[in-house]
């Protein structure tokens, strides 16, 4: 099937703002505000496919698979930043969510010409980054046609990955043959066809959504605490601190104590109050039940 830019409804015109080179400031950045309002309605729209990928997703993780992103240009950019986030927000090894952009590290910031336009390219970026079967790929494209994530998908379908596609359009070329399709419909931007506003705002929220989901089906968050965060710095001391007393209803003071036994672990340090367990025979109940927080205080009939 043929994709043409004019059939895209990312490629339309805006008549909200037509005549948006006569605008004030302030009616530039309040129309923009208002199309901005619109992103999370549209998003909205797509929660059971955002709901299906990260069950799928999700799986593929806790079954020894990992996640990749693959996009060009901004969708690309915004790949790499939700992985690189992952690390410090849920203590994952950094191969666990990865991120690929068309055009290389050279196009995070500054953009490839011509990167994008070629399957080939995206095929051979699924070979050299090993992606197999167990792992789990999303082509992420606002437009739904770029060919370099049509090439990634096609190629992780080859080698039997699961996937799933996010674009901005409702007929998207990506979105053939895959697991699970995600199209949040923005509708036309502000600037005609500049999909780094409202697509990257969507595209933002899905990504945001499936890591985040992913994460706490896994166990990396308890209850709404970010548990597994990385003590790498006194900002993230202190925030461990304060997750500590809030999942134990201890004083700082005291969360501090545990966390000097537990050796800066949060969720060691968690499990150790609450089962009255000393840190090596806590350890091995989070090594049980695979960190899940949650999983031991209900296979050992605390109360929470």
């Amino acid at each position: 099937m043929k994709f043409h830019l004019r059939d895209l409804t990312t490629e339309t015109r805006n008549r909200n703002t037509e005549e948006l080179d006569k605008f004030s400031t302030m009616e530039i950045v309040q129309i923009m505000n208002e199309e901005d309002k619109t992103v999370a309605f549209a998003v909205e729209k797509e929660l059971a496919s955002i709901a299906a990928a990260v069950d799928l997703i999700a799986e593929c993780l806790e079954n020894g698979g990992r996640l990749f992103y693959f996009g060009a240009g901004t969708s690309g950019r915004l790949g790499l930043l939700d992985a690189a986030e992952c690390p410090p927000t849920f203590g994952t090894d950094p191969s666990l969510v990865q991120g690929v952009i068309a055009g290389g590290e050279k196009a995070i910031v500054r953009a490839v010409e011509g990167a994008e336009d070629v399957e080939q390219n995206g095929r051979e970026d699924v070979i050299a980054y090993g992606v197999k079967a167990g792992d789990a790929v999303v082509g992420i494209a606002a437009s739904g046609r770029t060919p370099y994530v049509i090439g990634a998908l096609a190629e992780a379908r080859r080698q039997q990955a699961k996937i799933i596609s996010v674009s901005c359009n409702q007929v998207a070329q990506i979105s053939q043959g895959v697991d699970v399709a995600i199209n949040v419909v923005v509708g036309p931007e502000v600037v005609t066809g500049s999909t780094r506003l409202k697509a990257a705002t969507a595209q933002k929220m899905v990504l945001n959504m499936i890591t985040t989901g992913c994460m706490v089906r896994l166990g990396k968050v308890y209850k709404n605490l970010m548990v597994n965060v990385q003590v790498t710095n006194e900002k993230l001391k202190e925030r461990a601190k304060q997750i500590v007393a809030e999942a134990t209803n201890v004083s700082t003071d005291e969360a501090d104590v545990l966390l000097h036994k537990a050796d800066g672990d949060a969720k060691l340090a968690i499990v150790m109050q609450k089962t009255g367990l000393q840190a090596e025979d806590a350890s091995r109940l989070l090594t049980q039940y695979k960190g899940n927080i949650r999983r031991v205080l209900e296979g050992n009939h605390n109360q929470e």
